[in-house]
């Protein structure tokens, strides 16, 4: 039994989503690195991270072979402990983060929704993923 396609149905809506995180991390970080990268380097540099893991997420889950899905597999779950960890560290030691990031906070400014998405993604690419329905396996070992 093959995966089912990642980009149908509710896959095209979560495209969509990380897609336009993809578009408004770039633009946020680009504009942070290129104008005042000196008062906070760190935290635009993460800015930056998210946002090249925001696309590499995006492609990978637009598409639907084998490799793509082990892209994304890797691409969210690394969002996901990228938010959890600059999240933590945000609140922990705000002098490192004087400018916010779009995972800082747990992504505070952006409605929560980058300590959301990956839980969905993972979530997606769990559902999709091969299995055997269960009269199958059971028939299977009789």
């Amino acid at each position: 039994m093959a995966d089912k396609p990642l980009n149908r149905g509710f896959g095209r809506v979560l495209v969509f989503i990380y897609g336009v995180f993809a578009l408004s991390a770039t633009a946020r970080a680009g504009v942070q690195i290129a104008t005042k990268f000196r008062e906070a380097p760190l935290a635009y540099s993460l800015s930056a991270l998210a946002a090249l893991v925001y696309i590499v997420a995006t492609v990978a889950l637009a598409r639907s072979s084998a490799t793509s899905r082990r892209v994304a597999w890797a691409a969210v779950g690394f969002e996901l402990l990228g938010v959890l960890a600059v999240g933590t560290a945000s609140l922990v030691d705000a002098t490192a983060f004087p400018d916010a990031t779009v995972w800082s906070d747990y992504g505070q400014g952006y409605g929560y929704v980058p300590l959301i998405l990956p839980f969905v993604g993972l979530f997606w690419l769990w559902r999709t993923s091969r299995r055997e329905p269960v009269a199958q396996t059971t028939a299977a070992k009789r």
